[in-house]
This record gives structure tokens, sequence and C-alpha cells, in this order.
């Protein structure tokens, strides 16, 4: 079973072909993503690595987990399930609508 890993502390010029490199040296990985800013398409430091197996998720925890990469140190750890309010990010008012008063 794969496993999904949550990448921080990225730097703004590492592309996700960098982080399939780095990642690569303990395992499969199976995808590569880091997120980026709807409005300007920057880079917002982060992304996610799924890996081949959780043991190959296991090692790159462990080796890569404050590694240093173009000069910042990296935070790797397992990838959370993003908990689901239900709103869909608006409020909860009339259907997702703005009640104007």
């Amino acid at each position: 079973m794969s496993m999904k890993l949550y990448v921080g502390n990225i730097d703004f010029q590492t592309s996700e072909y960098d982080l399939e490199q780095l990642f690569g040296e303990s395992g499969t990985v199976t995808s590569a993503k880091i997120i980026n800013d709807h409005e300007t398409g920057r880079s917002r430091g982060f992304g996610f690595i799924e890996m081949g197996s959780e043991e190959e998720g296991e090692v790159a925890i462990s080796v890569l987990n404050g590694k240093e990469h173009n000069g910042r140190a990296l935070v790797v750890n397992e990838a959370r399930q993003r908990e689901n309010n239900n709103s869909g990010g608006r409020n909860n008012y009339g259907g997702g609508r703005t009640n104007r008063w």
C-alpha cells in the first residue's frame, strides 16, 4: 500500500521534478505535487509526495525530515486526511449564499 507524505518548508525555486528525484533516493515515487497559489501561480512552499509503499515512506521520513535542501530544512511527515467541515469554504447560511440584510 502506498504512503502519502507532506513536505513543508520547500524552497520556492524547487520543482516537482526536483522533489521526485530527491525522494526517489528513498524508494519509488508514484507522484509529486507542489501546491501553488491560485492567484499568483507561485509555490506556497509545501507539497505532497506519494511513495510506493509504507516502508518506503517511513524511510523517506527518517532520511529527509530536517535535511537541508536548497538552503532550507525540509519538514517531512505522513500526510493527514483533510478535515471536511461540509461548508465548501462558504458560510452555512442560505445554502452557501451570502445573505444581505
